[in-house]
């Protein structure tokens, strides 16, 4: 090769880099700003997305051309978070007015979306790009929002790398000591069934699902307590 084949390949592989790390950067701080503008209180103003989503399909667009590597865990989990949510907005939108996003068939596992450079389900965003890759990190739950009231509140921020675990851990928190998530009446203790779906990311290492939820509550529960399941409500998070 050379000397001014060698330069061209660097200043080429300097410049694309920089471009990914522009787009990455621009997904983030866009996404930010429209959860800011269309999330409040842990609800969604599809209303209002439905009659401007400019900003909707910009930032879907963007996702389009982003591919990170699962080594960057930081960045990829917040990544995949982000366009998870709001791949279920855009799902939502595309259907509005609805009740439920069950309302939608296939919503979750046939519906694919184009985004990280793959065309794929929410489902598959969920199970195969983040717990597959990232088996321990139970606090996805916590994160992933499905479009219904049953599923842990939607913020009005993106998750960012840099403060991705401490977001986590603030809406794993927020969850678990939260009177209408963890339900407790007498000597029993009603889940939300994503305890019961998921089972196996909170029980492992030999814990309990009491131990996982006492992990993050501010006053623990009782380890006797009889665990059961309420049922998931599915109606959908908008802003009335």
């Amino acid at each position: 090769m050379t000397i001014k084949k060698t330069l061209t390949t660097i200043v080429l592989a300097i410049f694309m880099s920089q471009s990914w790390a522009q787009n990455t950067s621009g997904f983030f701080t866009k996404a930010d700003a429209f959860f800011d503008t269309y999330v409040k209180n842990g609800r969604v103003a599809y209303n209002k997305i439905k009659a401007n989503p400019d900003g909707l399909n910009e930032l879907v667009d963007l996702a389009k051309t982003i591919n990170i590597s699962k080594s960057d865990a930081n960045t990829y989990q917040a990544f995949w978070i982000n366009g998870y949510n709001l791949s279920v907005i855009k799902g939502i939108v595309e259907h509005y007015p609805l009740k439920s996003p069950l309302d939608v068939s296939g919503f979750f596992d046939k519906t694919k979306y184009n985004i990280g450079g793959k065309e794929i389900t929410l489902n598959d965003i969920e199970n195969k790009l983040l717990r597959a890759n990232f088996p321990e990190e139970a606090r996805f739950h916590f994160v992933l929002v499905c479009a219904g009231l049953g599923c842990p509140p939607i913020i009005a921020d993106a998750y960012l790398p840099d403060t991705l675990d401490a977001q986590l851990q603030q809406q794993t928190k927020l969850a678990l000591n939260d009177p209408n998530f963890v339900r407790i009446k007498g000597k029993r203790v009603n889940l939300s069934q994503i305890f019961e779906w998921y089972k196996g990311d909170f029980t492992q290492g030999g814990k309990s699902l009491v131990d996982y939820v006492n992990l993050y509550r501010k006053e623990k529960l009782d380890a006797k307590l009889k665990v059961g399941y309420y049922p998931y409500d599915w109606t959908l998070n908008e802003i009335k």
